[in-house]
């Protein structure tokens, strides 16, 4: 026989031979599953789950565990309303649910959702809930079942239901875990329910797990949604470790920029419109983000505005002229130095000055250094400021740059 042929033979007698093999192998897998399935029903409800655990110490558990663990999770089902506040059932499901995750049987997730619909004890469903966060990444339905679960749950909150806690904490953990970006808008509307500080804080945490341009999500929010979503997504934002000092800024930068547009709102969203906005300057002067200098002027003239009238406290008016300061814009140099001016002509006039707000601009323009407030500054040696004005407005002097 030519040797070509004979190699060609004993090939396809090896691949006959695996074949036949790997078949024996699963019906021995099937017999031993059909063997623990026979004695799992012949066992009395107190016994079923021991019998789980000796099941899983066989030396093919693996290759059958995952089957048996949901068969048993059928058993629950289908027995549940019956038996569903006996001990040995909550156990049973209990075990089987958490041997069904550590399995990694990931066609069990349908079954691991009728538990969690069907079972009323909360240790259970908490169990399955782990179970769906680990079987079910990449799965579309569980995110989906999950995601509507707790848009049901805010609604019902928000008539006066009360949820389970540990339950909806798990779910929240749960959709952390699967990680898929359509759960944004679902986290972000728990975490601004009015729920204790620890769900909303769990979902915080969940939504910054989330696969997906969390950025671009509260980006959307602050410029998009009522005030005090806006509000909540931006702290969203300075709550997270994934954010860089540039996502950060550009965040900022539009919060301040959506806060300064012509919008109408009542007294209350104006409120919390003034809130991110002063957040937004604080968050831009400490990165000193300098992009945002036509929009930092814009907001000086506003605040100083509302400083005039009484709607805003002091602290924002200094915070604003901070703000300018880090800038590092002969632009910004020329509305400080202007201002400074204003603070003159008033103390030359009446003799009042606010030291606080004064002092603060001095320093700034000191740290500036721009020759623009050369004369402002020079000019307060003439006027009946007190020393430590005085001797601030020479420190500032001697920093400007010639």
């Amino acid at each position: 026989m030519h040797r070509k042929n004979l190699l060609k033979i004993l090939f396809c007698l090896t691949l006959l031979s695996v074949m036949g093999i790997g078949a024996l192998s699963a019906q021995n897998n099937d017999a031993i599953l059909s063997s623990y399935k026979r004695n799992f029903v012949k066992s009395n409800l107190a016994s079923k789950a021991g019998l789980l655990r000796d099941a899983a110490t066989d030396e093919k558990a693996s290759e059958f565990m995952g089957p048996l663990y949901e068969f048993a999770l059928n058993f629950v089902l289908q027995y549940e309303a019956l038996l569903s506040d006996d001990p040995d059932m909550v156990n049973l499901a209990v075990n089987a649910s958490r041997g069904l995750r550590e399995s990694a049987y990931t066609t069990g997730t349908d079954v691991l959702w009728k538990i969690f619909l069907s079972c009323k004890d909360s240790v259970t469903r908490v169990e399955a809930l782990q179970g769906l966060a680990v079987l079910g990444k990449g799965n579309a339905v569980v995110v989906d079942n999950l995601n509507q679960y707790i848009l049901e749950q805010n609604n019902l909150h928000a008539a006066g239901t009360l949820p389970e806690y540990p339950v909806l904490s798990a779910c929240i953990s749960a959709l952390g875990e699967l990680g898929a970006e359509q759960s944004f808008p679902v986290l972000f509307a728990t975490m601004i329910t009015d729920y204790p500080d620890q769900i909303k804080r769990e979902a915080a945490n969940s939504l910054s797990l989330l696969q997906g341009d969390y950025k671009a999500f509260l980006m959307g929010v602050i410029k998009n949604n009522p005030p005090q979503e806006k509000l909540a997504a931006f702290r969203a934002a300075l709550n997270t470790i994934k954010f860089s000092p540039d996502d950060l800024g550009e965040l900022s930068e539009a919060a301040l920029s959506i806060t300064l547009e012509p919008l109408s709102f009542t007294a209350a969203g104006e409120a919390v419109l003034a809130e991110l906005r002063y957040a937004a300057v604080r968050q831009i002067t400490g990165l000193k983000w300098i992009r945002a200098l036509d929009l930092s002027i814009k907001n000086f003239y506003l605040v100083q505005e509302d400083y005039s009238t009484g709607k805003a406290e002091k602290e924002y008016l200094i915070d604003a002229i901070k703000c300018l300061g880090v800038m590092a814009s002969p632009a910004a140099a020329q509305n400080l130095a202007l201002y400074l001016g204003l603070l003159n002509s008033q103390m030359e006039r009446t003799g009042q000055f606010d030291e606080d707000i004064t002092m603060a601009i001095i320093q700034v323009l000191g740290d500036v250094g721009d020759k623009i407030s050369f004369d402002y500054l020079l000019y307060m040696s003439y006027l009946s400021y007190p020393e430590t004005i005085q001797n601030a407005a020479k420190e500032a002097l001697a920093k400007l740059k010639w």
